[in-house]
């Protein structure tokens, strides 16, 4: 019977994979599709940007909480992230930014199998979800993805953006369950 590391390995390693052929499968009009219409409204190849804009965040969060730190800074506001962070992908090519994220993706399933069990009960903060332990932190990777693609793909099926839902975070007593 596999652990709940492996099976956190596992998700994190299918998620992934999943998410980089759904990208690939994409039509060059499918990536101009406007899928949120607050903030920056983010059009389909922004959704991917925000995808290696934060995989690339998790990296730091979760190798700081397992060399003992806090995880991210408590200032740290994840809607004023995300808007300054995303465009720094501006210039960068579908292609190239599925390339980035695959090899994020890969770098954190060895940031994740390099773990033991016990690391999964290691507390940190995160923006969205406050003070967790790393196993939430580590299934928000995965689900973060399959709520932004979900929008995706109501997004290419109707050729409309996502109607919008203001969500708070959890660790503002609300149910967070949209990022």
């Amino acid at each position: 019977m596999a652990t709940e590391l492996e099976r956190l390995i596992r998700r994190l390693q299918d998620d992934g994979e999943k998410t980089a052929a759904f990208f690939a499968s994409l039509s060059p009009q499918d990536w101009r599709q406007t899928v949120y219409t607050t903030g920056s409204k983010w059009r389909v190849r922004e959704i991917l940007a925000h995808f290696v804009s934060s995989e690339d965040g998790f990296h730091r969060i979760v190798r700081d909480i397992l060399d003992g730190g806090p995880g991210a800074p408590r200032e740290l506001k994840i809607d004023d992230y995300n808007e300054s962070d995303v465009p720094r992908y501006a210039e960068k090519g579908a292609a190239d930014l599925l390339e980035r994220y695959r090899r994020l993706r890969a770098e954190t399933h060895t940031i994740v199998a390099g773990m033991s069990p016990q690391d999964l009960d290691r507390e940190g903060y995160h923006p969205w979800f406050g003070e967790v332990e790393l196993r939430a932190m580590l299934k928000l990777i995965y689900r973060h993805n399959m709520i932004h693609l979900r929008d995706v793909r109501r997004a290419l099926a109707s050729s409309e953006p996502v109607p919008h839902l203001d969500v708070s975070p959890p660790s503002q007593g609300t149910d967070g369950a949209q990022e």
